[in-house]
Formats: structure tokens, C-alpha cells, sequence
């Protein structure tokens, strides 16, 4: 199993607190740090403008900015979005964008892309908000502008959403075709559909049930357009709070619930009410049995996130110690 590790962005209230002077030294030195062992191969940020579960003005930094500066200041790990929204940014540029980012990390970029989700940050930056059908639509025409800019250098496409005559990209990204696509979402009609025409990776619903249900959606889709199922590994993010024992285990949630008791205190119970069911909360035994559950369904990309990462590592210490080296 392989292992990516989400750096705190500010986007889920996990800079607050933290002078905005210091938030570039936090997330660049978590980035080294991963870097430097050997347990995560890659690092993640979000895509998004507005701070969750609630739009309340805390820090929220741009995701490909993050990326590329990751770039110049890792040598390792490759560099994830979870995920690109293809209606933030015209497709060619965006395409230009990973282009560069993949120049300066050395060819460690990978691109995840959806259809995008958070109405309100969509309608606050001027997008408006297009129907779901449209959203997906606008990824499935940008995923084709992708692939002909980064394997041809030139591209051309009028569709429904976006047109673009004779865009130009050079240099070609370092990687051969461009950035490993991650096509993120677990709509079943579509967006897996474009996920077995286009992916490398999917992420989708990372509970047993869920991730089990999604996988046979997509086997369906890869057999409808000819693709091998297996060519596509499968991915899910998780949340993990663990503890030596139970007892910090539910220290830790506690931190989790009362630090969104002081940031978000309107939606704290609702938000707090999902983390002690996530598959990855229990000791390390607890959670590598739960990883080897999700192994054998398939789950073989494992996306962690620590909400205690910007001010305290010792949960990802005890993760990369104790839990890592059981499903490497």
C-alpha cells in the first residue's frame, strides 16, 4: 500500500491560530519532512477558496501556488491536489500551470481534477454555479484539452464549455503525457465513466462498503469503453486520529472536537459527529487491520489527513512508525 499525507492549508480551520506569518515555515517544513523519510510518497493539498465546514474568513491558501512551491523545496515526494476544480481556471491555462509546476519539482506532479462542489466559493469568486451535469461536462471536454496539450503541445476543441483554437504549450512537462491524472469523485453515470476513459488514479468513498460499491461501478465502466480495470488504482482520502491506546485516541478526538469548538463553534457538533466512525481512528493495531480490510478490496492509495499536523506531528510520527511499515 502506498501513502500520501495532506499539508494543513488553513482550508479545514488547520492554520487557525497561527500567525500568517508562520504559515508558509509550517507547511514547508512538514513538506521536508515528508520528504525526507520514507513513508509518505506523496503530498496533498485542496483545492479550494473558502474555508470548510463554514466560509468564515480563516486562511485558505491556492493549491497550485502551494505546488509549485513544494516543488522547489522537496526532492522526493510527489505533489497531489485533492482535487483541481476544472471551473476555477480555463483548462489550457491550467494545463500550462501543471506544465511548469512538473518542470520545477523535477516531473513530481500530480494532477487531480473534478467537477467541483463548494457553491458558495463558486458563486463568491464570479463562476456562478453551473448544474452538475454542466460541472461534469466542463471536466470531461477539460480532461480532453489536457491530453492534447500535454502530448502534443498544441490543442484544439469546440465544446460545449470550452474552445480553444491552436493553444500552445511548450515545453511539454518532464512526465511523458503529462501529470498522472486522478480523477476524483464517485458519481456513478459520469464521472466514473470519464474516470475509466481517462484516469490513473480514482478517489472515491474510502469506507469498506462505499469503496467496494464505487470499485464495481467503475469495473462496469472500464468493461463499457474497453480498458482494463486493473490499469486504474484506486484511491481514498481518510481522516486519522491515533493513539497508543484508546485512551489517547479519545484524547486526541477530544483536541479534534474542541479545536472546532473554538474555530467553527456554530458547526462544530455537526462536523465533530464523523470523525470518531472514520475507518482510521483507533490504535495503530486497530488501524492496520482496518487498511488490510481495505486492501483487499482493492484500496491500495491511501490519502491521510491529521488535523493536529501544524501543531503537533506526533500522531503522523506514530503512524509512520507503526502503522506504514505493516502494509509496506
Amino acid at each position: 500500500m502506498r501513502f500520501g499525507l495532506f499539508i494543513p492549508q488553513g482550508w479545514r480551520q488547520d492554520l487557525t491560530g497561527i500567525d500568517p506569518r508562520e504559515h508558509w515555515p509550517v507547511m514547508r517544513g512538514l513538506a521536508q519532512w515528508a520528504d525526507a523519510g520514507d513513508a509518505f510518497e506523496s503530498i496533498w493539498v485542496y483545492d479550494h477558496f473558502h474555508a470548510v465546514p463554514e466560509p468564515n474568513g480563516e486562511a485558505t491558501h491556492e493549491a497550485w501556488s502551494l505546488i509549485t512551491a513544494f516543488g522547489a523545496v522537496t526532492d522526493r515526494v510527489r505533489l497531489g491536489q485533492m482535487c483541481t476544480c476544472m471551473g476555477y481556471r480555463n483548462p489550457a491555462y491550467l494545463a500550462k500551470v501543471a506544465a511548469t509546476a512538473d518542470h520545477v519539482s523535477g516531473g513530481r506532479v500530480e494532477m487531480g481534477i473534478g467537477a467541483g462542489w463548494y457553491e458558495h466559493e463558486w458563486r463568491a469568486y464570479g463562476y456562478g454555479f453551473p448544474t452538475a451535469g454542466q460541472r461534469i461536462a466542463m471536466l470531461d471536454e477539460g480532461v480532453q484539452i489536457f491530453r492534447q496539450l500535454w502530448t502534443d503541445g498544441v490543442a484544439t476543441l469546440d465544446g460545449a464549455h470550452y474552445q480553444v483554437d491552436g493553444a500552445q504549450l511548450s515545453p511539454l512537462p518532464l512526465q511523458a503525457g503529462g501529470p498522472p491524472l486522478w480523477i476524483a469523485g464517485g458519481g456513478e453515470k459520469k464521472t466514473l465513466r470519464i474516470a475509466a476513459q481517462h484516469a490513473a488514479y480514482t478517489n472515491f468513498d474510502g469506507t469498506p462498503e462505499g469503496f467496494a460499491h464505487k470499485s464495481e461501478i467503475l469495473r462496469g465502466h472500464c468493461e463499457a469503453v474497453g480498458r482494463p480495470f486493473e490499469e486504474i488504482t484506486r484511491s481514498a482520502n481518510y481522516n486519522v486520529v491515533i493513539g497508543r491506546t484508546q485512551a489517547e485516541v479519545d484524547d486526541r478526538l477530544e483536541w479534534v472536537h474542541e479545536h472546532l469548538r473554538q474555530t467553527v463553534p456554530d458547526s462544530a457538533d455537526r462536523e465533530f459527529a464523523q470523525w470518531p466512525r472514520g475507518p482510521l481512528v483507533g490504535t495503530p493495531e486497530q488501524i492496520v487491520e482496518k487498511l488490510r480490510e481495505l486492501e483487499g478490496l482493492g484500496m491500495t492509495y491511501a490519502i491521510t489527513y491529521f488535523a493536529e499536523a501544524a501543531y503537533d506531528r506526533s500522531g503522523i510520527e506514530l503512524f509512520t512508525t507503526e502503522v506504514v511499515p505493516h502494509l509496506r
